[in-house]
């Protein structure tokens, strides 16, 4: 089975890990630490089936109910487990691959110490347009003020993705922001989505000093 059809599978019981601090955009990979124990119940479950896991964002206020269960932003991420290291003490240690945006239709009575929800998956579509090309010179011009270590893992990607995949790709690595992460998330629109991240470029572009010639885009 596909990942993809086990995304599509998971959509009607989609494990949740709502975590405040960061947000996970399709195409990127983030480390995350389990400690707490109804998501390492999570992540057990997921390992001992489809790997598949969401990450979402909670409501202003969230502090004083986080305990408990407060409400979730409904635009999430759903990811797939690509690595883990289970520590003696039950913790675990992952590497989730960022799949697709879901939206949240609805939460699922409790049933598990963690969180389900059904939610309507949101995949781009094909979309092949100039703001595609814009970007890519913005982030060539952008490899020529930020460190070697930086650009070379930019570019190849930046070189084969296209249409919404490019313009996750460069703003899970260029915006740290959880709050700013999140709007990229919210923009369905691949066009818009792209011109929203070439001007993060072009603002980061401005506050940065040329420390080498550009490279190549290979």
């Amino acid at each position: 089975m596909t990942v993809q059809e086990r995304i599509m599978q998971s959509a009607e019981a989609l494990k949740v890990f709502p975590l405040p601090s960061a947000v996970l955009l399709p195409h990127a990979v983030m480390p995350l630490h389990i400690f707490e124990p109804r998501y390492r119940q999570l992540v057990r479950d997921a390992l001992s089936g489809d790997r598949i896991m969401a990450l979402a964002q909670l409501e202003p206020g969230w502090e004083s109910h986080y305990a408990g269960r407060p409400t979730m932003q409904r635009m999430m991420c759903v990811g797939l487990i690509a690595w883990e290291e289970e520590l003696e003490d039950g913790r675990y240690n992952i590497l989730l691959q960022g799949v697709c945006r879901a939206r949240l239709l609805s939460e699922l009575p409790a049933e598990h110490l963690y969180r389900e929800a059904r939610v309507e998956l949101l995949p781009d579509g094909p979309y092949h347009g100039p703001e595609e090309e814009q970007l890519r010179q913005a982030v060539l011009e952008l490899a020529g003020r930020v460190p070697p270590s930086f650009s070379e893992g930019l570019l190849p990607a930046v070189a084969k993705a296209t249409g919404g995949t490019l313009a996750d790709v460069v703003a899970a690595a260029i915006i740290p922001e959880p709050e700013r992460r999140q709007q990229m998330l919210l923009e369905l629109n691949v066009r818009q989505r792209l011109l929203s991240v070439i001007e993060e470029v072009g603002e980061l572009i401005g506050r940065l000093q040329p420390l080498r010639p550009p490279g190549l885009l290979n």
